[in-house]
């Protein structure tokens, strides 16, 4: 599979940055040229990690909505013979 890199000029920096801008937001990269020569690139910026993961998205992403007849604290007690 081929990156393709797309490109703008100093030009369409001035004058379609709103344009330029939404690519940025979609995750592209964009090479700047002036006069057919690469003088930059653009390339967004990665989002921070939060701290925890969201274990509970996790969670509905496996299993669903499904429900356990029994609750986890009635199944350690059973395990122990409680």
């Amino acid at each position: 599979m081929d990156h393709i890199v797309k490109t703008a000029t100093v030009r369409d920096l001035r004058y379609r940055f709103s344009e330029i801008e939404a690519r940025l937001r979609q995750g592209e990269e964009i090479e700047i040229r002036k006069r057919k020569r690469v003088v930059g690139r653009l390339v967004p910026v990665r989002p921070k990690p939060s701290a925890f993961p969201d274990f509970a998205a996790r969670t509905r992403k496996i299993f669903g909505d499904k429900v356990m007849p029994v609750t986890g604290a009635a199944l350690v007690s059973w395990g122990r013979g409680e």
